[in-house]
């Protein structure tokens, strides 16, 4: 796990020059790799490449980045770490590859030297973000891992090439012009994270997962192109749907996911584990321990609020297993303390409450290992969210059932309805407006992308009257699914959740955590085998008897008693809504009455207030939407004032 950032313009300036460059721009993200850095410059072309490293696999000077290929042809920066490395080194090798090292960095160039650039990059099984520069055909190429787990940003100004790991590496080159895409801040307030491709910036994206650009001069219009997608492995898994019983199931899922485990234990430094006690980091270190001689050691956040205490829970799996715990009971005073330095560890508007524990529970995991594995990706890949369950057997199931014209008329109802008993006074009467409304939308969708837009994104609390002038970007979700395979509307809502909240909320919100910290984070639900099993399986495997992950039960179930972990689904939640009437309060009011110049014709006059004086008298709670205004301003006074 590392960082890299990198410049191509005219040339013109001196080798040094470029190179302080490149100094310049890996400084800003030296949190990302304390351990070692590098540049390396082709003054001809006006050419930089920065690197800051983080030592997981070869500590010696042979994972030195830049690096250059055996043959001196390419010289490659990498952020992240190949599983299956040692495979593709053994079939080098019996080609007659030789190596040095023993590194996945290595193996990767080895691999380009034989197979080419695209054929190598298809091959990898991890997580990654690369650019890759061919000093024969005086090409840059840039890529980014099927799932978007290592993040990538690609811009161009003013016929300039910028490209890095954080916005923060771009913002450091003194030519880069900062200024604000009304598309993405639209698109934050709806989702409290700004979704790929866009940025904030104007001329600033992110590459798409699966996605990589061939770039001949820096001023050429950027053509991503996808060379290994999601799209394919839901292709191929519907095509070929697991057949055998849920014993076999079962069976299936666990000796691969403890293969994946096995695959992301590699390390040459300490290596430990995220636990909340919930059924995915549960199940991660239960596979851990299985294969490991000691205790694995564990790490965990709770709060001093018992409704959103989990630790107890992850106590309990932690005895169970005999790992080496460590947790940390989070105050309302940790979080204020940590709050204002948010903006400066998410470079980018980001607003999911759960980044306080990340950060919290990435420190304390920091003190003791450096890397350190997690169960996100569980819920998406295996199906274990409330509108997973809801499409395959719940109320949407029900209401999906229902003829196109009596689904027309109670969802007439129920908008009827909300709307009267939104005009009465009271906490009732508007949570039931709220509920009413939402089971319109249940009953009015026409297919699964407007659901899930309508009931997934904008019930996260976007508020129709907070933005002055709304906008409606094009992104995922206003265009159809690409897929060609009949699908459940269930299958749908997976396919989306990883294309956006997995890597562009929850990924970004590990990465960015762990990487303040100099901690580097691994996701074994998201091996390419994983996921690639996962979407073989029938919904039925998934979801049953009104509970999502059934398969990841039985298997936990074989490692940890059922009475330590049915229990309902909890999440890593934070008593934001309590907080902002307690402890938050003044902070939130302080930066709420903040001028800041530029943002004036932002909000509709009146409603960001109306917002707040609403939740403090306990009228609705207005949590969600609240927090992303407060961390879009806490941001905005960072990186804009």
């Amino acid at each position: 796990m590392c960082g890299f950032a990198g410049s191509w313009q005219a040339a013109g300036q001196g080798a040094e020059a470029l190179r302080a460059l490149g100094d310049r721009m890996a400084e800003a993200i030296a949190l990302r790799g304390p351990d070692d850095h590098g540049v390396f410059v082709d003054e001809t072309l006006g050419l930089t490449m920065a690197f800051r490293r983080l030592a997981i696999l070869d500590l010696s000077a042979e994972g030195h980045q830049p690096k250059a290929s055996s043959s001196g042809r390419y010289v490659i920066t990498f952020n992240g770490e190949i599983y299956n490395f040692q495979e593709l080194r053994r079939r080098l090798e019996a080609m007659g590859s030789t190596f040095k090292g023993h590194s996945d960095t290595e193996v990767i160039l080895e691999g380009v030297e034989r197979w080419g650039v695209r054929e190598t990059i298809t091959l990898l099984n991890g997580m990654f973000a690369i650019a890759l520069w061919d000093t024969q055909e005086r090409v840059l190429h840039i890529a980014r891992d099927p799932l978007g787990i290592k993040p990538l940003y690609l811009g161009s100004q003013n016929g300039m090439l910028l490209w890095g790991s954080e916005l923060k590496a771009l913002r450091a080159h003194p030519g880069f012009h900062p200024a604000l895409d009304p598309d993405a801040m639209d698109l934050y307030f709806r989702h409290g994270f700004v979704p790929s491709p866009y940025s904030i910036y104007q001329g600033v994206r992110k590459l798409a997962p699966g996605c990589m650009v061939s770039i001949s001069r820096p001023d050429a219009p950027l053509e991503p192109f996808a060379y290994r997608t999601l799209k394919d492995v839901v292709d191929r898994g519907l095509s070929d749907p697991f057949r055998g019983t849920d014993e076999e199931a079962i069976q299936l899922v666990e000796s691969t996911l403890k293969d994946c485990v096995g695959r992301q234990m590699a390390s040459d430094v300490p290596l430990g584990a995220f636990l909340s006690g919930g059924i995915d980091s549960s199940l991660i270190v239960s596979l851990m321990q299985a294969q490991s001689a000691r205790p694995i050691q564990t790490f965990c956040i709770g709060f001093a609020e018992d409704h959103f205490n989990e630790a107890t829970h992850a106590r309990a799996v932690a005895n169970h297993l005999g790992t080496d715990h460590s947790e940390l009971i989070v105050s309302p005073q940790d979080a204020l303390a940590l709050i204002p330095g948010m903006a400066e560890v998410y470079d980018e508007p980001f607003a999911d409450p759960a980044m306080i524990p990340t950060c919290l529970v990435s420190k304390l995991a920091r003190e003791q290992v450096t890397v350190s594995l997690s169960g996100d990706g569980g819920d998406e890949v295996f199906a274990g969210y409330g509108h997973h369950i809801s499409a395959h057997e719940g109320r949407l199931a029900s209401a999906l059932a229902l003829p196109s014209g009596l689904r027309h008329a109670a969802g007439l109802g129920c908008s009827g309805l909300s709307s009267l008993l939104n005009l009465l006074p009271g906490q009732f009467a508007a949570r039931a407006s709220d509920s009413l409304a939402y089971r319109a939308r249940n009953f009015g969708f026409q297919d699964s992308v407007s659901y899930y837009r309508a009931q997934v994104a904008d019930q996260l609390g976007r508020g129709n009257d907070l933005l002055k002038s709304p906008r409606d970007p094009r992104y995922v979700l206003t265009e159809a699914l690409p897929m060609k395979h009949p699908r459940t509307v269930a299958e749908d809502f997976l396919y989306l959740d990883s294309m956006i909240i997995l890597p562009d909320e929850y990924l970004t919100k590990v990465d960015r955590a762990a990487m303040s910290v100099s901690l580097e984070g691994r996701v074994p639900f998201l091996d390419d085998e994983a996921v690639a099993l996962a979407w073989r399986l029938p919904m039925r495997l998934k979801v049953r008897d009104g509970q999502g992950k059934w398969v990841l039960r039985q298997v936990l179930k074989r490692h940890v008693p059922a009475e330590i972990i049915d229990r309902p689904k909890h999440g890593f939640s934070v008593p934001i809504e309590a907080w902002l009437r307690g402890p938050l309060r003044a902070w939130g009011e302080e930066l709420l009455q903040a001028q800041q110049p530029g943002t004036e014709n932002l909000f509709a006059e009146g409603a960001v207030e109306r917002l707040w004086e609403e939740h403090q008298r306990g009228v609705r709670s207005h949590a969600v939407l609240l927090w992303k205004i407060l961390m879009f301003k806490a941001w905005y006074a960072r990186w804009c004032a």
